[in-house]
């Protein structure tokens, strides 16, 4: 039960900092985006500014709702207490993702590091709703402990920024890289963590409920 405590409110504090953090960044701090876009040199397609701050503002927000969806529903008292909200939550959950897959297809052409980090985006854009429809269908199937699982997987893929920026940070601070190829290889590094550290998770916390929060 401890483990399942600490486990939930390590997972509770790193996602509401970070939403936090992503609300103040992106609608206060640097609304016009000026200083991730100084990275974007060299891009072969235009970039429409107004255009793209506003599918940015979108995918943020829905990235910030499918993160805090996602931590209420892995709470065992909210399931407990509130069944159906739990159901109404999970489906605001798949619905926020898919909103970010498709604003993140948009703005993946103009990604930071070129041609090489738009297919790391696509990518990721495949595997975010597959392993969530995956939960889905369990859950339809009344299969509970594979549906849990599916959507530890599933909520891995709501830190992608978070890593992404960490990775290149990195790269680019520590080991001396060029930012954009700093920012590429925080991309596939991501794509790695996100499909390692679930599994990780998964066979760490075994057949019982991720928590008691």
């Amino acid at each position: 039960m401890k483990k399942g405590i600490s486990l939930y409110s390590l997972l509770a504090a790193v996602s509401i900092l970070f939403i936090l953090y992503a609300l103040a960044k992106n609608y206060w701090i640097d609304p016009g985006a000026d200083s991730f876009l100084s990275f974007k040199t060299n891009l072969k397609r235009e970039l429409n500014l107004p255009a793209w701050l506003n599918v940015m503002y979108i995918h943020v927000a829905f990235a910030c709702i499918a993160m805090a969806a996602g931590l209420v529903n892995f709470s065992a008292r909210f399931l407990l207490l509130y069944r159906k909200l739990h159901r109404v939550n999970g489906y605001l959950y798949i619905v926020s993702v898919l909103i970010v897959v498709i604003t993140s297809g948009y703005m993946a052409p103009y990604a930071t590091g070129g041609k090489i980090s738009s297919m790391g985006f696509n990518l990721l854009n495949i595997l975010w709703p597959a392993i969530t429809i995956t939960a889905l269908v369990y859950i339809k199937k009344k299969q509970m402990i594979k549906h849990r699982n599916w959507m530890i997987r599933s909520y891995a893929f709501c830190f992608t920024n978070m890593l992404i920026h960490l990775i290149a940070a990195l790269f680019h601070q520590g080991f001396g890289f060029q930012y954009p190829e700093s920012y590429t290889i925080g991309i596939y590094g991501t794509i790695a963590l996100l499909l390692i550290i679930p599994e990780i998770i998964i066979r760490t916390i075994g057949q019982p409920r991720i928590t008691k929060g």
